[in-house]
């Protein structure tokens, strides 16, 4: 497998560039992040790579350091992302501003990354392998605010319940009202698991 390429920038292109070594040519995967940081400089230039093997093809992504390589790694275990949506929230975010945004539960702010959506951004957010992730990585000067970002505070039922409901491709008022009649239904205290198969007979309605 291919770890690392150094070479000349020869040709870049939309999602990718062509990386000269010693005159081959390696068509590399790259995130709009990293291929402006390619183009602002010349010389010889070196890439981390992973290498991903398919049925039909071998793949190369590059980065220009470790942080983006493991945030790239950590979103391709959220089920749905895989690599090319990784590159497309990584061309939208660096990795401390992903870290900030995870931390923080920022849907939002995620969820209008160029190409991504509601529910990716969702998947991402929920998944706990990426909430692991993002500890320690979140920064102060990540939001560009300068001002301590604060962990979000644990969600109830009632929001994990409204996110699963999103997920599956409800709207969000849709999925709230749902939610909120399996709640008067079930009473304090009920269980997510309960309140997602009542809030689905809910929304049917």
């Amino acid at each position: 497998m291919i770890a690392a390429l150094k070479g000349f920038v020869e040709s870049t292109q939309d999602g990718g560039c062509v990386l000269d070594v010693n005159g081959v040519g390696y068509l590399v995967a790259c995130s709009r992040k990293t291929l402006d940081r390619l183009t602002a400089k010349d010389g010889v230039q070196k890439l981390l790579v992973e290498t991903r093997v398919s049925q039909d093809a071998i793949t190369l992504y590059g980065f220009l350091d470790a942080s983006e390589r493991e945030a790239f790694r950590a979103l391709n275990e959220v089920k749905t992302v895989g690599p090319q949506k990784a590159l497309l929230v990584l061309s939208g975010l660096a990795p401390d501003q992903l870290a900030t945004a995870i931390a923080a539960k920022e849907r939002k702010r995620l969820s209008e990354v160029k190409g991504l959506g509601a529910a990716t951004a969702n998947r991402i957010i929920d998944e706990p392998a990426m909430q692991k992730w993002a500890v320690g990585r979140a920064t102060p000067e990540a939001d560009g605010s300068g001002a301590a970002v604060t962990p979000a505070a644990p969600e109830t039922p009632e929001a994990d319940a409204v996110s699963a409901l999103l997920n599956l491709g409800l709207k969000r008022p849709e999925a709230e009202r749902a939610v909120s009649r399996a709640k008067a239904k079930l009473g304090e205290g009920a269980e997510l698991n309960a309140l997602i198969t009542v809030a689905l007979r809910e929304s049917a309605r």
